[in-house]
């Protein structure tokens, strides 16, 4: 049976009882949101609980790597200025959030977690910190990440590693992995981050928060070199479902920049997440076709099937073959790696970066017609697979979080792995599928350790999938267990 907490409705009765300035900074950002409205609180009070909260944990975490007080200050007066005259400046009005060091920043330093660009300040803003600014949010720095987001484990030369906040002697996860401790531990009410091989899964399922690998296209991702690369995508970060959906609100939507970009406004996830879950068709996959998956990681998600259950949904074990997943994301990876590092001293690279250039450079054409026939393939494959089953369902992680001084996951239930990606397959075989994917917080191993699950839905079929984490999370409370400090 399914391992319950107490109830998510004593949660937020709990939530209720709590002075405004105690245990704000734990509050979803919906509900900051609704004390903004209704000015029980103003945005210069909350931003200053998150301002303290940072200072409190973030030295133990090592999340938030550059920090924009000052800025943010300013940004909140005006904030509350503009709530004074009654204008709204939209969906995310007044609440503090940070940016992955991947996404450029106007005025902001920026790192892409690389010494190469230690000390770069961007001019502009990407589309996606665009988005949230010019929805009200406000600023309050920047999120640790791995050299240009390469692995699932943050770390680099110029700030160091990112701690689990669960357990400091444990990885976050990444490439996201500062947002999602910043997240967990109340540091920031939302976060952006980006996915290509499970970067913003993972580090969700390490940390007990919830991520979303949209849709590609779903949230614009212009590129000068690579704009029809469909690997990456940029998406959101939060403690909550709603709260993914609160973001993708703001982020989503329509932008002649990005020649995928999907012709849909982002106001289609401002509608409703409560649904009726009586016969959906829910496939089950453990392992998603023989992974080796670690022994607690496997006990903790085995609980998700009968949640579902419970819930109304007709759920069935399935048997996957996503092989032919891992030729195409690895052929597409390394080429997209030569594509836009290959130009960089190479001998100023991290081992991962140049061993991915490297391997990018292997790259011929014959090996991108090959890459293209299995992924249009396993798309319909899928395509039919999506025709009797709504959702796929399996772990996000092949492990719990590993040791913060491990470079990687090197073997799995006694099975060496052959580098540093492989312990990722469960999640970037998942974004070869050009599908929607939430990571949402399951339960705890013996030791304590997050552990999500995976929601995969049909290709453009986000809000659904939104929904269905919704359900998952709000019957288990797991979401609510918050970090020992």
């Amino acid at each position: 049976m399914p391992r319950r907490h107490a109830a998510t409705f004593g949660q937020t009765l709990l939530r209720q009882a709590v002075p405004i300035g105690g245990q704000m900074h734990y509050l979803t950002a919906t509900e900051m949101l609704e004390l903004l409205r209704t000015r029980q609180v103003s945005a210069v009070e909350l931003l200053e609980a998150h301002l303290r909260r940072i200072e409190e944990v973030n030295p133990a975490v090592n999340a938030i790597v550059t920090l924009t007080a000052e800025r943010a200050r300013r940004e909140a007066e005006e904030a509350d200025r503009d709530l004074a005259r009654g204008h709204w400046r939209g969906p995310l009005h007044g609440l503090p959030v940070a940016h992955k060091d991947l996404a450029d920043t106007a005025g902001i330093r920026t790192t892409y977690g690389s010494p190469l660009f230690a000390d770069h300040v961007p001019d502009t803003d990407a589309p996606i910190v665009r988005r949230m600014r010019e929805a009200g949010a406000i600023t309050v720095g920047k999120t640790n990440t791995p050299e240009f987001g390469t692995g699932s484990h943050t770390v680099n030369e110029i700030f160091g590693a990112t701690r689990n906040p669960y357990d400091p002697t444990r990885s976050a996860g990444g490439s996201s992995g500062g947002a999602a401790a910043a997240l967990a531990t109340g540091m920031v009410a939302l976060a952006d981050g980006s996915d290509m091989g499970g970067s913003l899964r993972n580090p969700a399922s390490f940390c007990n928060v919830a991520g979303l690998r949209p849709t590609p296209g779903r949230v614009p991702a212009p590129s000068a070199v690579a704009a029809w690369f469909t690997l990456g995508v940029p998406g959101p970060m939060a403690r909550t479902a709603g709260d993914l959906a609160l973001l993708m609100s703001a982020i989503a939507g329509f932008d002649a920049s990005s020649p995928l970009s999907i012709a849909e406004s982002g106001t289609v996830f401002a509608g409703p997440l409560e649904a009726d879950l009586t016969g959906l068709r829910v496939a089950w996959s453990p392992d998603l076709g023989g992974l080796p998956v670690d022994a607690e990681t496997a006990k903790v998600t085995a609980d998700a099937p009968a949640v579902l259950a419970e819930l109304g949904a007709r759920v069935e074990r399935v048997e996957l073959d996503l092989s032919d997943a891992e030729d195409a994301f690895r052929i597409y990876r390394a080429w997209y790696y030569a594509l836009c590092y290959g130009d960089l001293p190479q001998e100023r690279l991290g081992a991962n970066v140049r061993w991915n250039v490297e391997r990018g450079r292997e790259v011929t054409g014959a090996d991108l017609a090959r890459a293209e026939r299995l992924r249009s393939g396993l798309y319909r494959r899928m395509d039919a697979f999506f025709d009797e089953y709504d959702f796929l369902i399996a772990p996000v992680s092949q492990v719990p979080p590993f040791p913060v001084d491990a470079p990687h996951v090197s073997e799995i239930n006694g099975q060496a792995l052959p580098d540093y990606l492989a312990w990722m397959r469960s999640a970037y075989w998942i974004s070869v599928l050009h599908a929607p994917a939430a990571s949402v917080p399951c339960g705890f191993t013996s030791d304590g350790l997050p552990v999500g699950v995976q929601i995969v839905g049909r290709p453009f079929a986000d809000m659904a999938v939104l929904r269905l984490a919704h359900a998952f999370e709000r019957a288990t409370g797991h979401g609510a267990r918050r970090p020992p400090r």
